[in-house]
């Protein structure tokens, strides 16, 4: 049987455009572009993301390009402010990625709240949003698992709403699986958990939650074998995402026979 994730009537759609797959994969902190291209190529991702602060994408000519690696003609390259601390600088560094890119406008929003912990600013990042939208970028946004937070970012006109799992980088899995369900409920555009994944069982719990993704980048790029993982991962959606249409049995308190006792003969 032909998996969901694989079946384009199941597809993710982000800013009207069709997506196979549900995980999206960031670039960063793998040992070479090789290694990159490889973890990519397991994954089977179709949206890679860019953090253009730290990453040269054709900004300077004489080193290593990343397109050269991921082709724009083959993935849906998405931008991301990683590194800012401001709204000012995620604005701008949005607006150098639709320069670099020729017009590019689905970008992923990021502003930093401090270096430790790498919590959302949540009140810059509504500030950079509002200027974004305006400008007619798609913004896609990473913020707390606050709910409420979540629905406002929505009625601004996000295209789709990134809640933490946990902190960046931290590999902690889902720490407020009921955060992620409710906002997961009350959300009419998609919602990709983004960050705090840290092996495959974390990703398929973030799918059978009901989130409609999964982006992640230390989990595979720091793993032992990373394009091993990359293959894990993929599969953790895929399964994750399966198991939500299905739908779970109901949990009880007490045991229920596997085996039907009508018509016993003694």
């Amino acid at each position: 049987m032909e998996s969901v994730n694989n079946n384009l009537e199941d597809p993710l759609i982000i800013a009207g455009k069709e997506y196979t797959s549900r995980l999206l994969l960031g670039t960063g902190k793998y040992k070479d572009m090789e290694e990159t291209g490889l973890a990519i190529k397991a994954s089977k991702a179709q949206i890679i993301t860019v953090a253009i602060r730290r990453t040269n994408i054709g900004q300077k000519p004489d080193e290593p390009n990343l397109l050269d690696v991921i082709s724009p003609e083959k993935y849906t390259i998405l931008p991301n402010t990683a590194g800012c601390y401001d709204a000012k600088s995620a604005i701008r560094t949005c607006q150098l990625a639709r320069e670099l890119l020729g017009g590019h406008n689905l970008v992923k929003l990021e502003v930093l709240g401090d270096e430790k912990t790498l919590f959302p600013d949540v009140p810059a990042t509504i500030e950079a949003a509002e200027i974004l939208i305006k400008e007619g970028f798609d913004v896609m946004v990473y913020t707390n698992d606050d709910p409420i937070m979540a629905k406002r970012f929505e009625d601004m006109g996000c295209v789709a709403v990134m809640p933490l799992a946990a902190p960046i980088g931290s590999g902690l899995g889902i720490r407020n699986p009921y955060n992620i369900r409710t906002i997961v409920e009350n959300a009419s555009v998609p919602i990709l958990v983004d960050a705090g994944v840290g092996t495959a069982s974390d990703a398929a719990i973030a799918m059978e939650l009901g989130c409609d993704g999964v982006l992640m980048n230390t989990a595979i790029a720091e793993a032992r074998n990373p394009v091993l993982m990359a293959s894990a991962m993929k599969k953790a959606i895929e399964s994750g995402r399966e198991a939500f249409l299905a739908g779970r049995m109901p949990r009880r308190a007490y045991a229920s026979a596997s085996s039907p006792i009508d018509g016993t003969f003694f």
